[in-house]
């Protein structure tokens, strides 16, 4: 499912109009990198949470020359799913 997608099954589902639940996705995208980039920890209950983690420096070798590099640490936004979420997909599964 695209963003398209996500959208309008987001406006039949609210009775909302397209541009109305585009506005609304696009206010939590916004409201979620906000607060990540202060390294705020959004949780979401039911759904999960949405984290900032660090990581850490490594060494890498260029397969094709040999040579070693030093990739430097890096800031990346994470998600966990709650217990809840992973049940309800475990049901679809099954």
């Amino acid at each position: 499912m695209n963003n398209k997608e996500f959208i309008s099954k987001l406006a039949q589902r609210c009775k909302m109009s397209v541009a109305e639940s585009t506005a609304a996705v696009n206010t939590f995208t916004n409201v979620i990198t906000e607060r990540l980039k202060e390294n705020d920890q959004i949780n979401i209950s039911g759904i999960g949470v949405f984290e900032v983690k660090t990581r850490r420096e490594r060494v890498s070798v260029n397969p094709k020359t040999g040579q070693r590099m030093l990739i430097p640490p890096k800031i990346a936004p994470s998600f966990r799913p709650s217990a809840k979420l992973k049940d309800k997909y475990k049901e679809t599964e099954e």
